[in-house]
């Protein structure tokens, strides 16, 4: 049997110095406005993070605006600013049963928040993605996740956590099998017990090893995610296959963690080029694509709201 050749068709070129001078722009802008260039500065680390990424030797493209992460910006900070003023009204009664009232309602809401951060979020952020001219799409129905979300939340609680791989597994199964570039699907194959097992074993050994299992941990954690996600054009299944290393993770976080400490955070853009570099490149593929096949199916979308919910609740969606 003829043994599989994998493709390492993911790159990214980021400058160190270029990603450096935005952030610190970025950062002298959103200060001096009192927050309002935020928008604007998101959307600009995202076009030149998309911009420097490619596949197949052709880059990524975000086409989104901060005018549109703006109106998105507004609708989330009204929505978190109703439930945080509710919440101090409560705490102002200086009543035990209102103040209570208030943190269940606050604390609740956020968690409603939750699911519809992460469907809007993909939503916006695939939309506005395109390589080639082609775009993304996510298909998801919002009533459809939020149901999933909420009731494998349920589960994670009243078993105290143990069923958070299980709930993993069910939220990206649904997400990844929602997700087009043109004609082209996506599909998930994670099993809940294994990652239960990864985790298991990682927390176990990490223990016993005073950390040190800790790089060998991640490296089963992404090759779980990476190794479980298909690519199918026209019926042709395209599998992915993680070659990142325990030793390639440890080099990255201590070396990172040195660049921000010494830089007094100067140098996180540094830290978030080498990242993005070994992560992209240590994904392979076993064939390419027929880029001449695609076809452009999705839909335009320019609603942001879910991404800057998303921003809010501190939800990473790439």
């Amino acid at each position: 049997m003829e043994e599989t050749t994998w493709k390492k068709l993911l790159k990214f070129n980021g400058s160190h110095g270029e990603l450096v001078g935005l952030r610190i722009v970025n950062n002298i802008l959103t200060a001096i406005t009192l927050g309002f260039y935020y928008p604007w500065a998101k959307v600009s680390i995202l076009k030149y993070l998309y911009s420097e990424t490619e596949y197949m030797s052709t880059r990524f493209v975000f086409h989104g605006t901060g005018r549109e992460v703006f109106k998105g910006f507004i609708k989330a900070l009204l929505l978190f600013g109703s439930l945080y003023a509710f919440f101090l009204y409560a705490i102002s009664t200086h009543k035990p049963f209102m103040s209570v009232i208030g943190f269940l309602v606050y604390f609740i809401g956020v968690f409603l928040l939750i699911p519809v951060a992460i469907h809007g979020s993909y939503r916006y952020r695939l939309s506005r993605t395109s390589w080639r001219g082609i775009h993304f799409g996510y298909r998801g129905n919002m009533k459809t996740f939020f149901s999933l979300y909420l009731k494998n939340l349920f589960l994670t609680i009243i078993t105290l956590g143990i069923y958070s791989s299980w709930m993993h597994v069910a939220v990206h199964t649904y997400i990844r099998g929602n997700i087009r570039f043109g004609n082209i699907e996506f599909r998930y194959e994670g099993k809940g017990v294994d990652l239960f097992l990864i985790k298991l074993k990682g927390i176990i050994f990490t223990i016993l090893t005073f950390g040190i299992y800790s790089f060998w941990y991640y490296k089963e954690v992404l090759a779980f995610e990476v190794n479980n996600t298909k690519m199918i054009q026209n019926g042709k299944v395209i599998p992915l296959k993680s070659t990142l290393t325990a030793g390639q993770i440890f080099s990255m976080i201590i070396t990172n963690y040195l660049i921000i400490i010494f830089t007094f955070g100067i140098g996180t853009g540094i830290a978030i080029n080498r990242a993005l570099r070994v992560a992209f490149e240590n994904i392979a593929f076993e064939s390419e694509i027929d880029a001449d096949a695609i076809l452009q199916t999705e839909e335009d979308y320019k609603d942001a709201t879910g991404d800057d919910l998303a921003g809010f609740l501190d939800i990473s969606i790439i």
